[in-house]
């Protein structure tokens, strides 16, 4: 694209990101990509109608039923429709809220729940075609990613920042705009107006604060392109602007990494999808974990000592050392090791409970972790060392940041795990035909037929 040569210190960053995402087609896709981004809508449906009965999406609910509007989009997992804006926010939070949802290291954060919520509402508005829909998550998944890599790592790792509410209200911006068919100078305004309203702290981890920053992304990405379309102003280089986006929310901007090539060539294909419902970062420890049970069969009684070396930055997003609850058992290193170690299923979402966090054999193996934090090595890597008290030493390793290479067979793993979540709230039947139905949704003349069946 012409415009990224002339970028220089920045100059010029927000209006290319915008015109690389405005003019993609399907075309341009590839089909594994295309495979890849079915099976992103897949999880996020399956995780927001699991997670739609969560306490925080009923509050939600509620106030966003109290205060009426036109009744257009489906609130997966409930009967009856709310206005697109709040249909945004409820689905997103509501897909987050098991932190089952997938991510990208890229950013680093969860990619796909903050655009998808504002996306598939805007499409129920308008009719929109799966294809059309498909084109545009593409096209804001990729362009988050990019702006990911400008501002890491102090973006997220440094000043606390969550990836997924600030960087995410520029991917559903840019989705929704393009859906929206806005022309140049309307969708470079929406992501300025998507920049300014960009927030999100790591600090509420653990809270339901973290879920409502995935359905705030997605609100403020929709707003910010509708506003746009109707002319609305704003900067039009949020992103590289003195005082703008990057530099007041990062110590390390490099607009040169906006354009690095990904492995793969599509940010999208290194998407992580998540198998046990707890924070990503200790999804590494909880599968390191699990191979020093099954290949040595120890029971917990026997553990002395479990040595844990890991990156630096997991200390400040998922060691809470004492959980009380199943939302802040989902952000405990030293519990979700322990589960690991005791054959805990991780992936179930009723293990993530007060019981369970107040479990005597888990504390037992839980208070006997220790942590050796280290700088430079990837933060989805764990090493665990682990000593029985008739002094046997055992150790185990896992990269959780290494994508599938069996495309496949992760649609099969994703597929079952879509199957697990919605079976118990909508039943096998209505199961069944989503996942066919977003298995082709590329060929769907309107995607109405699939957030129909979302409902109860």
């Amino acid at each position: 694209m012409n415009a990224i040569s002339d970028i220089q210190s920045g100059t010029g960053l927000t209006r290319a990101l915008a015109e690389q995402a405005r003019t993609l087609r399907l075309k341009d896709i590839p089909d594994t990509i295309q495979t890849w981004a079915r099976q992103c809508v897949l999880d996020t449906i399956g995780c927001g109608i699991a997670g739609a009965s969560d306490e925080l999406v009923t509050i939600l609910l509620a106030e966003m039923q109290e205060q009426g509007g036109k009744e257009v989009a489906s609130i997966p997992g409930h009967a009856g429709r709310l206005p697109v804006a709040s249909a945004a926010i409820i689905n997103g939070a509501a897909a987050h809220a098991l932190d089952f949802d997938d991510v990208n290291l890229a950013m680093p954060g969860h990619p796909s729940v903050a655009i998808l919520p504002a996306l598939l509402a805007l499409a129920e508005e308008r009719g929109s075609s799966g294809a059309e829909v498909l084109t545009a998550f593409v096209a804001g998944y990729e362009l988050q990613c990019r702006i990911g890599k400008t501002i890491s790592p102090g973006h997220y790792d440094v000043l606390g920042f969550h990836s997924t509410a600030t960087i995410g209200s520029f991917g559903s911006a840019a989705s929704c705009a393009h859906l929206m068919g806005l022309d140049a100078e309307k969708f470079v305004t929406a992501l300025g107006i998507a920049g300014t309203q960009a927030a999100g702290l790591k600090s509420m981890f653990g809270t339901m604060c973290k879920p409502l920053h995935a359905g705030k992304a997605s609100y403020h990405g929709l707003m910010a392109a509708k506003l746009a379309a109707r002319g609305f102003t704003s900067r039009t280089d949020v992103i590289e602007c003195a005082q703008g986006f990057a530099r007041t929310h990062s110590p390390d901007f490099n607009p040169d990494r906006a354009f690095d090539t990904p492995p793969g060539g599509w940010w999208m294909a290194n998407n992580l999808f998540k198998y046990h419902a707890s924070c990503y970062m200790t999804h590494a420890a909880i599968e390191a974990a699990r191979k020093l049970r099954e290949q040595h069969g120890f029971a917990p009684d026997q553990v002395e000592k479990i040595d844990v070396r890991l990156e630096e930055a997991c200390d400040r997003i998922c060691n809470i050392p004492a959980p009380k609850t199943g939302l802040e058992a989902k952000f405990s290193l030293r519990l979700t090791t322990a589960m690991g170690l005791a054959g805990v299923d991780t992936s179930r979402l009723s293990t993530y409970s007060e019981a369970v966090a107040a479990d005597p054999v888990l504390i037992g193996l839980r208070d006997k972790v220790s942590f050796d934090f280290q700088s430079g090595i990837p933060n989805t890597f764990t090493e665990i060392g682990l000593s029985l008290r008739d002094g046997t030493r055992f150790n185990a390793q896992h990269d959780s940041g290494v994508p599938a290479a069996d495309v496949a067979q992760q649609g099969k793993r994703l597929e079952a795990k879509f199957a697990a979540l919605v079976d118990p709230v909508l039943g096998t039947d209505k199961a069944a035909r989503l996942i066919a139905d977003i298995g082709r949704l590329q060929a769907l003349p309107d995607v109405r037929g699939i957030m129909g069946l979302c409902g109860t």
